[in-house]
């Protein structure tokens, strides 16, 4: 069955330059210098970005931080509550954005 999001895709991930070598370049170097230790550890920043895949529903990107969480020491607990975090934010984003909402109704009832 055909689907939108081929698995394999993933390992192609690489050869995203083949149509702009030089912004893929660029694009690599900042990426790998983002998820380096810094202030944030390497496994922090992996956290961060298997929750933010979740929040993008990036199915390639939940793959890729599945396994490279798991990879840097992280259990399914921790992984989940990741999860859950992205998904309270975005949740809660959407909810804040009822005050325009409310505003509006408001403006239009006077």
């Amino acid at each position: 069955m055909k689907t939108y999001y081929n698995p394999q895709d993933l390992k192609k991930f690489g050869n995203i330059g083949e149509f702009q070598k030089g912004l893929a370049e660029k694009f690599f170097d900042y990426y790998g210098e983002t998820f380096k230790d810094g202030a944030l550890t390497a496994r922090e920043k992996s956290l961060i970005a298997l929750a933010v895949a979740h929040t993008l529903q990036c199915p390639y990107c939940i793959d890729a931080y599945t396994t490279d969480t798991l990879e840097k020491g992280c259990d399914e607990e921790q992984m989940m509550e990741a999860v859950h975090v992205a998904a309270a934010i975005r949740s809660g984003s959407t909810l804040v954005h009822g005050v325009q909402m409310m505003n509006k109704v408001k403006d239009l009832s006077m």
